[in-house]
């Protein structure tokens, strides 16, 4: 996803645990082996990165693979890619050289780059630095079986072209390192926005929506299969549009049918939030410039779309936003946090900020910090810019804050972000919000925790609930990160 999506962020740490099932196993060991072998994935990235995995794993066993906890012991390993950044990049690289080392010693063991970097880098992969026998785009996951025969041949496997029209709608995706409460659902691929640092348009393609009755099937036979959660997935939300392969259709809210007209991202949300109140129902990520008011009704519509919305700002400079060709500038995304405020009033916010973006003055990155402040964000994703070849900014605009400035610009960002998160979690003290039970608590296998409708965590004793249950939780205290409490007993 581009720079403005939520971002998972894989440590070193995760990977040296990858063999204890911290990287994906399906959730069912059931599928049939016909072709005797076993696959290995591991993802990087956004979740849409996450959520590409569960399509090609869904590909792979229908196709008589089966998977393998350990890279060791997979005839296939496939390394799922992220091209925001440098040092993701170089993280692959490292970790494509450790699966080098294992291959050495069982060279009929195949190795594939999957995702963002596989068009961008297929040369290098493949002929330059001999890391991989396989590099698939996003758009080409339905090739692998038949790349597989080919590198199995001793060819080199290759496909990243991109394409208009796939959306894998039809595909049910397999689960990976799921924990059964919660779930992604894909409802579009590629991203038309062109902002000037992302390199997304250019290594997924072009926006297409999905059949938004393939969406409603998918994610009712999620909630059927005990899941309580679903996260739509977008490059951007906002702009999802389906008119039935191109003709203009019409929706029926009644009856799910499609007739004759279109079908935005405010119809989506509705008719995936009608299939049970007991489905909560969240979406990332969100665009400022195609966020229409139609949405924040339908989320104040329905108690079960969370109240929370991921609302990229980037920066809160107008001159910085227009160089980043955000779309918004300042006053609007100022106008836009005060819509969301008085028709959602309890609604959770985070963002996305990028430090030292070409050319940004000191009193520009000022402009950052106080519009952080005015806002009071819930929890931010911060990053400094970091060029990625091929996109606008590489070629109009000059990468000249020295790096320093950039990480000491970000440190700011920081500092307040942790203010106001930390307020945050204190205007919450005394209150009590319906909590759905994600697992046990990393700190201790007495306590529970799980994410109020605002996507706050929150903390409490375990006593006799389960995961995948609804508690009613009254916050007591808080860390800056963290809401402890305890369950209110009807």
């Amino acid at each position: 996803m581009p720079e403005e999506e939520i971002l998972f962020k894989t440590t070193d740490k995760q990977i040296d645990e990858s063999k204890q099932g911290a990287v994906y196993q399906p959730e069912s060991s059931k599928a049939s082996n016909e072709n005797g072998k076993r696959f290995y994935i591991e993802s990087y990235g956004c979740q849409m990165n996450f959520a590409d995995s569960e399509v090609v794993a869904s590909i792979l066993q229908e196709n008589g693979f089966s998977a393998a906890a350990n890279y060791d012991t997979a005839d296939l390993i496939l390394i799922n890619t992220c091209a925001i950044r440098e040092n993701a990049e170089q993280r692959v690289r490292n970790r494509l050289r450790q699966f080098n080392r294992v291959k050495r010693e069982k060279p009929e063991m195949l190795v594939g780059v999957l995702g963002c970097m596989a068009e961008r880098l297929k040369s290098k992969f493949l002929e330059q630095e001999k890391l991989v026998d396989i590099v698939v785009g996003p758009d080409a996951y339905r090739d692998l079986p038949k790349l597989v025969e080919e590198a199995d041949a001793g060819q080199k496997a290759v496909n990243v072209l991109l394409s208009r029209e796939e959306t894998y709608s039809e595909i049910n995706p397999v689960r990976l390192n799921s924990n059964g409460v919660s779930a992604f659902v894909s409802i579009t691929r590629g991203c038309d926005n062109m902002c000037s640092f992302c390199v997304v348009p250019f290594t997924r393609g072009r926006e297409r929506s999905r059949d938004p009755q393939s969406i409603v099937k998918e994610a009712t036979e999620l909630f059927e299969r005990g899941f309580k959660e679903i996260t739509l997935l977008g490059q951007n939300v906002d702009s999802y549009l389906w008119y039935g392969g191109g003709a203009k259709k019409d929706f029926d809210k009644q009856t799910q049918d499609v007739k004759d007209a279109a079908v935005h991202f405010a119809d989506l949300l509705e008719m995936v939030a009608k299939i049970s109140p007991k489905l909560r129902v969240r979406f990332s990520t969100s665009n400022p410039r195609d966020m229409v008011d139609d949405v924040l009704h339908m989320i104040a519509k329905y108690d079960n779309i969370c109240n929370y919305i991921h609302l990229p700002v980037q920066s809160g400079n107008s001159n910085v936003l227009e160089r980043m060709n955000r779309g918004h500038n300042r006053e609007w995304y100022l106008d836009l946090v005060g819509r969301i405020r008085k028709i959602i009033p309890d609604c959770g916010l985070s963002t996305d900020i990028i430090t030292g973006f070409c050319d940004e003055t000191e009193e520009e990155h000022q402009d950052t910090l106080s519009l952080m402040k005015e806002v009071g964000y819930d929890m931010a994703y911060t990053f400094f810019y970091s060029e990625r070849p091929g996109t606008m900014a590489e070629r109009k605009f000059e990468d000249n804050i020295p790096l320093a400035t950039k990480k000491r610009r970000l440190q700011e960002v920081i500092d307040i972000q942790k203010i106001n998160s930390e307020q945050s979690n204190i205007r919450e003290l005394g209150k009590t919000f319906e909590v759905l039970i994600e697992g046990v608590s990393k700190k201790s296998d007495q306590e529970l925790y799980g994410r109020n409708t605002k996507n706050q965590v929150i903390v409490f004793p375990r006593e006799d609930y389960q995961k995948g249950d609804y508690v009613m939780v009254k916050v007591e205290t808080c860390t800056s990160a963290t809401l402890i409490g305890k369950v209110i007993k009807a």
